[in-house]
């Protein structure tokens, strides 16, 4: 049977109550482990001590706390992200711990005296993590989304996935209405209109007694009560927290064909994990399960072995049935696809019947004033539908339409040229239209739903097809001799194919590099920029460079980011002398043909937009009082490269930066070639080192490799 590789809406409801019981935990440190999309949050208990949680958004998709003895070794120099959430959360408080809706989705707020921060966790899709400030703002986000429903990228206010039905919450006539809108058979309805997914559909028709493929209209109060029944009392013992968690094992064949095994669920390869559930199953009475008194450790325990117990003999790794899962992907999206032309067709079809009262308005008068009027006089609904019957016989239109009368609903139906129209005895032709037209646009609604969510099963389906691909690419992959240490460097140039992977940074919009001690400089590409980086980026603790010849960038050597307090830093004379390096190989230094400027630099209090008594200042220029620390003949140089280990993209920037961030490099100088002829140039050579040149292409084009070149023109030192 298929491994759990996600957590359930389910899990998650039970997971949000456990994981309340760690609130008041205090943040330590924050960790990255790019390549399994593995966020780890190393806190601080008051009764616990030390506790790790962690979230993964890759392949396996999971937020749970972990033993010690499970976490990963800390990586090597944290990226971005995670100094992001270091600058932010040390120290900070878990003030709530939240599931969204009844989404796979989660959030945890943390507090601290000068911030509150939010990270949402997604585990669909392709998974993701947010990073959100107070106003509900992306600070920033493992990937960056940008769908026709929903956007997160850095510098913009987060966006959820449209709120998804919580059966969970949903009051009895509410479930059984939701039930009722659906035209696929129960196990369906179950999974997908009232979210609980294939397996849980599944153990809810059993415990019920229902069977799977009964259609829905076929269903009698009984089934329906005994439905919400079991629903309530399992959203209840969530709720409460009152689990029975249990983790399944399946049975592998001993090698005779009879499927035996020893007792011992740790003899392996006898048995093996194949699921973990908050409550126990009838869906999987047959198999063996372990009992934990706790979700967290019950998560724990399978995932920490999910990987491990997927390796069979020979050291090999089992290859997942991907085309299965495609093909189910695939089998879903046409169910879903059935379903918006069935929502279009209804909508259409109410919008039509409210035209027809309207074309037909003194025929359909005339019917319900008839109704009313008889009403008044006590007339019964038997004899009104009599006289109808009798106005039928001698001729009359507006009796000739009426099809019947329901007296416990107060309604008529009527033929308006072939179309039956149901329609409100005691309010006006209007009305009724104007109920038809409603009714059509919460179709219309339930169809805008049905096209985020096949719009997720695509995103799912393109999942399952990278995964295939990386694995395939993977499993042909043989640069990397099976002896070989795990510490030793990739050989990013030999490999056949190189997965890639970038996230959208706030910073791009202006030149930018990170220094050799890992601090962020960025530089203006205008006087619009210049203006930017001064008024909006530009804080306490920072320093401002620029070169002493006119027509130089603003340059900012950052102590924090944007959205972190300000904060004095002593920064490494290497980062200071490649920061004045950046200054000068963007400035009209480079453009003249020099090989080496004067830049100075300034605390971020004495720079000023306000000119001197009688003086102006241009757009993009600033006056600087005080004394200044000069850095005298800087030599202009950069770096081009091209990083693979934790995001694939190039950089550039002073040469001393970027060679050691790279898995290559070309440095240039003031020389003779254009912009976009020596950009054409370090892309061939690029593509020359690199065995992959399809990555090259991806991540490197010259276009690309542009955006890190001085104005002016260049040649390769190499040259």
């Amino acid at each position: 049977m298929d491994h759990k590789r996600e957590l359930t809406s389910v899990d998650l409801a039970a997971l949000e109550g456990e994981l309340a019981g760690y609130e008041g935990a205090k943040l330590d440190k924050a960790y990255l482990y790019p390549e399994d999309d593995l966020v780890r949050l190393k806190l601080r208990d008051f009764d616990r001590g030390r506790v790790e949680f962690l979230i993964e958004v890759g392949d396996v998709k999971r937020a749970h706390v972990a033993d010690q003895s499970h976490v990963p070794d800390a990586p090597g120099r944290p990226p971005d992200f995670a100094m992001m959430l270091r600058n932010r959360l040390s120290g900070a408080d878990l003030v709530r711990v939240e599931q969204f809706e009844f989404d796979r989705i989660i959030e945890l707020e943390f507090d601290r005296e000068d911030a509150s921060t939010t990270i949402v966790a997604e585990l669909f899709g392709d998974g993701n993590v947010a990073v959100l400030d107070e106003h509900g703002e992306v600070i920033d986000c493992l990937e960056t989304v940008r769908l026709k429903s929903r956007t997160v990228a850095p510098g913009t206010p987060y966006e959820f996935p449209s709120a998804r039905f919580n059966p969970m919450t949903v009051d009895y006539d509410g479930f059984v209405a939701r039930i009722k809108e659906s035209d696929a058979d129960l196990v369906r309805t179950l999974a997908t209109q009232l979210n609980f997914g294939g397996l849980y559909g599944e153990e809810l028709c059993t415990r019920a007694g229902i069977d799977y493929n009964v259609a829905v209209d076929d269903l009698d109060e009984s089934d329906f009560e005994r439905l919400y029944e079991l629903v309530d009392e399992m959203g209840t013992r969530l709720r409460e927290g009152d689990v029975d968690p249990r983790v399944y094992y399946e049975t592998l064949d001993d090698g005779d064909g009879d499927g035996a095994s020893s007792s011992d669920p740790d003899d392996e390869p006898d048995r093996r994990r194949v699921d973990v559930t908050p409550i126990p199953l009838a869906e999987y009475e047959e198999l063996y399960s372990e009992s934990f008194t706790e979700f967290n450790p019950a998560l724990d325990d399978y995932f920490f072995n999910f990987q491990r117990e997927g390796e069979v003999e020979g050291g090999e790794t089992q290859r997942p049935d991907f085309e299965a899962e495609i093909e189910k992907q695939k089998r879903i999206i046409q169910q879903q696809e059935q379903a918006i032309e069935d929502f279009e067709a209804d909508a259409e079809a109410e919008r039509e019947k409210a035209e027809l009262l309207y074309a037909n308005y003194d025929l359909v008068d005339d019917v319900l004033s008839t109704v009313r009027t008889a009403r008044e006089d006590d007339v019964s609904w038997d004899d009104i539908e009599a006289k109808f019957d009798e106005g039928a016989e001698r001729g009359i239109p507006a009796a000739e339409a009426v099809v019947s009368l329901d007296g416990s609903e107060g309604t008529v139906t009527l033929d308006i040229d072939g179309t039956r129209v149901t329609v409100d005895a005691f309010t006006g032709v209007e009305k009724n239209a104007d109920e038809l037209y409603k009714e059509a646009k919460r179709i219309e609604e339930k169809k805008e739903g049905a096209l985020t969510a096949i719009e997720n099963t695509r995103e799912d389906l393109e999942a399952v097809k990278e995964r295939r691909d990386e694995w395939e690419a993977d499993d042909g992959e043989d640069d990397l001799e099976e002896d070989e240490s795990e510490d030793e460097p990739t050989d990013w140039l030999s490999m056949q194919s190189i997965p890639t992977r970038s996230t959208e940074r706030w910073y791009e919009q202006f030149r930018w590099f990170h220094t050799s001690d890992g601090f962020l400089v960025i530089g203006g590409r205008d006087a619009d920029d210049n203006e930017e980086l001064v008024q909006k980026y530009l804080e306490g603790g920072d320093k401002f460079f620029h070169a002493q010849a006119h027509g130089g960038p603003v340059t900012v050597l950052k102590a924090t980011g944007p959205s972190e307090p300000s904060k004095e830093v002593d920064f490494p004379q290497s980062s200071l002398d490649q920061a004045a390096q950046f200054a000068v190989s963007y400035s009209s230094v480079w453009k003249d043909g020099k090989f080496a400027g004067d830049v100075y630099m300034v605390d971020p209090d004495q720079v000023s937009k306000t000119p001197e008594s009688g003086e102006y200042l241009e757009k993009g220029g600033f006056a600087i009082r005080g004394d200044r620390t000069y850095f005298e003949s800087t030599p202009a140089g950069i770096a081009v490269g091209i990083t693979c280990d934790d995001e694939t993209r190039v950089i550039g920037g002073p040469p001393a930066a970027i060679e050691g961030q790279a898995a290559t490099s070309i440095t240039v100088e003031p020389g003779q070639y254009a912009q976009n002829d020596i950009a054409k140039r370090l892309y061939r050579e690029f593509k020359d080192r690199f065995a992959d040149e399809t990555f090259v292409r991806k991540v490197a084009s010259p276009d690309q490799i542009q955006e890190f070149l001085p104005p002016g023109g260049s040649r390769m030192t190499e040259e």
